[in-house]
């Protein structure tokens, strides 16, 4: 009866870690020259946004770990202990001397504070999509989980705003000084709010009912991959690696795009993207909620072939209207819009998919692990990828091949393998099992 003060708190702590995990990437930029040697700055940046990389890459890791913790212990300790730690993390880069400091010694710590991020980030989609699900109608679960969807990108939004505010409060010099730390800080206090919100609420009802009638898993691990699960588990990671591409080639690497192709300063790209992303936001809502109607697989497919199709020449286009000093604010905002519009048809609906594909005894390592595998490898792999392509070949065109061959990939696959879960009730475990099969 109270699933949207559920769906308020799992997506308050959700924004938070995405803000936390994506201040990293905002401030590639600044991070390079404050923990890596700045006098080969190419070098720098690419450490730096490799680092980022990292993070993405140990995030299976994550999700195998506090899956286990969900499955076994309950839903909603898991994501707070990994919202916790995501937090401390977080706040610690704000407190690391710099490369002038200490020298190497600051990337190894700048290394390892990243994957501790990684490793409770790995932790934490699943637990709030599990959360959300077992908590809402089948009728309407692609709506609700579709509000949740919109947490990572409000975290983009809530990081460039973050930035750009303390940018222009302290000015140029002073940030770049030592104001870039500021908003690695103000985690520690957003954190210490979510956690707060998420201690009144309470176990799924699924969890309790299972956990009542003595259906608890005792190994999610075994009865996840070494099962029939197995299958599941694989064309849930090709769903997801096309998702996770799109995901990151249309929201961030149009931010690196801006600031590593077209120069634009800091400011500048982020009221760009910022922008962008506020407008587009509600098309994740809107595409989960199409698909409780028309389903997930037709909205899902039909975002990884348009963005197949048409990045080259959006991002042809952006590059015409966003030469340093002759911005064309509406056009640029309006292609980037195009762009996180593809995310909400990938990434409204994928939510709600993957609750209903796995059942409830094993759905929080079932639904961590191959997110993070497909969006977090998949994925995270596009900002250094495109960036790399590059700087090394000079070419968008050659930047996008990743981005684009990928979801195409993706889409011919799914169209044979992906199956249709808008009708399986995971309300009733034996119907779910027999559907799936």
């Amino acid at each position: 009866k109270d699933f949207r003060r559920v769906v308020v708190a799992a997506a308050v702590g959700n924004i938070i870690e995405w803000y936390d995990f994506y201040i990293f990437g905002s401030l590639a930029a600044i991070l390079s020259v404050k923990f890596f040697d700045k006098t080969h700055p190419v070098a720098a940046l690419l450490s730096t946004i490799a680092l980022f990389t990292a993070g993405f890459l140990i995030r299976p890791l994550g999700a195998f770990l506090f899956g286990w913790l969900g499955d076994r212990v309950g839903r909603k300790y898991t994501f707070i202990v990994t919202l916790t730690g995501m937090g401390l993390a977080t706040a610690a880069i704000g407190l690391i001397p710099t490369f002038a400091s200490i020298g190497l010694a600051a990337a190894f710590i700048l290394f390892g504070l990243r994957m501790i991020q990684g490793l409770c980030l790995g932790g934490e989609y699943g637990g709030a999509i599990t959360y959300v699900a077992e908590h809402v109608s089948d009728e309407r679960r692609g709506y609700y989980t579709g509000w949740l969807q919109t947490s990572p990108t409000l975290g983009i939004v809530v990081s460039l705003a973050v930035i750009v505010g303390t940018r222009t409060y302290l000015g140029n010099e002073a940030f770049n000084d030592w104001g870039w730390r500021v908003p690695f800080l103000i985690s520690f206090l957003l954190v210490m709010m979510a956690i707060y919100i998420r201690l009144q609420l309470g176990e799924t009802p699924i969890f309790q009912q299972m956990k009542a009638k003595g259906g608890m898993v005792t190994n999610p691990w075994r009865e996840a991959f070494l099962s029939a699960n197995i299958k599941y588990i694989l064309v849930a990671i090709v769903v997801l690696i096309g998702q996770g591409v799109v995901w990151y080639s249309g929201q961030f690497w149009a931010l690196y795009f801006l600031q590593t192709v077209k120069k634009l300063d800091v400011l500048t790209s982020s009221y760009l993207v910022g922008a962008a992303l506020l407008l587009a936001t509600p098309t994740l809502i809107l595409f989960g909620w199409l698909s409780d109607f028309i389903g997930r697989k037709p909205v899902i497919l039909a975002g990884m072939f348009l963005a197949a199709v048409t990045y080259y020449p959006l991002y042809a286009w952006l590059g015409q209207v966003t030469n340093p000093g002759a911005v064309n604010y509406p056009v640029a905002i309006f292609i980037i819009f195009i762009l996180v519009s593809y995310v909400g048809m990938v990434y409204g609906p994928v939510g709600a998919f993957l609750a209903e594909y796995f059942p409830s005894r094993i759905r929080y390592t079932s639904v961590s692990v191959p997110y993070h595998i497909g969006n977090g490898w998949g994925g995270g792999l596009v900002p250094f990828i495109t960036s790399a392509a590059y700087l090394s070949s000079g070419s968008i065109g050659n930047a996008l091949i990743y981005s684009i061959v990928v979801p195409a990939v993706c889409f011919i696959i799914c169209l044979f393998v992906m199956p249709e879960t808008r009708h399986i009730s995971i309300w009733e475990p034996e119907k779910a099992q027999t559907v799936r099969s």
